[in-house]
């Protein structure tokens, strides 16, 4: 009887470490890095995209563009060189969604506040009231750090193209003209090649809380 007892205690033991061993592999399999979509915009809601790119499948980036930030200082595609970045786009007098996504966006700038890779870039869609003085009261307001996070004004059509055909996040606005846009609540999340990544609900706690997960997953590819 004890002896049956020691190789039951045995037996146990090495039951013990195999299902360990099993459930480590498991667990490793169901958790392996996953990495982001690459979006195109025939992935995107046709709404937000220029007719011209509406059936593009690959190749999209971010088109290089020159903007004035609330610092009056040049911002460029090399500002953002190497850089992982949160973009959206807002207006400063707006009293709806754009005060959540404001502090939502500065609720990411403080999570990210240290980290060299990330940084967010903000674009007025009604750069004829959001001056350079005006983008630095709306900064300073919001608690704007002018190192991680710029807001930028600049022409009305440059803005709008970058909306259309570079980040998809705009709708137009047929009954005010070619370049009149609605902004949306999205945040776009940008990799180091000007590529988008992911579209993100601007006013919604879970989406910020998947963005700034997103981010670490995206991080993991340049390592």
């Amino acid at each position: 009887m004890l002896s049956f007892f020691k190789d039951y205690k045995l037996f146990a033991i090495v039951f013990g470490i195999i299902s360990v061993i099993i459930i480590s592999i498991i667990y490793n399999t169901l958790n392996v890095y996953q990495p982001l979509p690459i979006y195109q915009p025939s992935m995107v809601s046709t709404e937000l995209v220029d007719s011209t790119l509406q059936y593009k499948k690959k190749y999209h980036k971010i088109a290089d563009f020159s903007l004035t930030n609330q610092n009056g200082q040049t911002i460029t595609q090399d500002s953002y060189k190497d850089k992982i970045y949160v973009a959206d786009f807002f207006f400063t007098t707006c009293q709806t969604i754009c005060p959540i996504m404001t502090d939502y966006m500065a609720e990411i700038q403080k999570e990210i506040i240290n980290d060299t890779e990330v940084m967010l870039l903000s674009h007025t869609v009604t750069p004829e009231i959001d001056t350079v003085a005006q983008l630095k009261r709306y900064a300073e307001k919001k608690g704007v750090n002018d190192k991680k996070w710029n807001l930028v004004t600049g022409n009305k059509k440059e803005i709008y193209k970058l909306a259309r055909k570079s980040y998809l996040a705009v709708k137009e606005n047929g009954d005010s003209g070619p370049f009149d846009m609605i902004h949306t609540e999205n945040f776009m999340l940008i990799d180091k090649k000007q590529q988008i990544r992911g579209f993100y609900d601007g006013t919604n706690q879970e989406d910020i809380d998947r963005l700034l997960d997103d981010i670490a997953i995206l991080k993991e590819e340049y390592k």
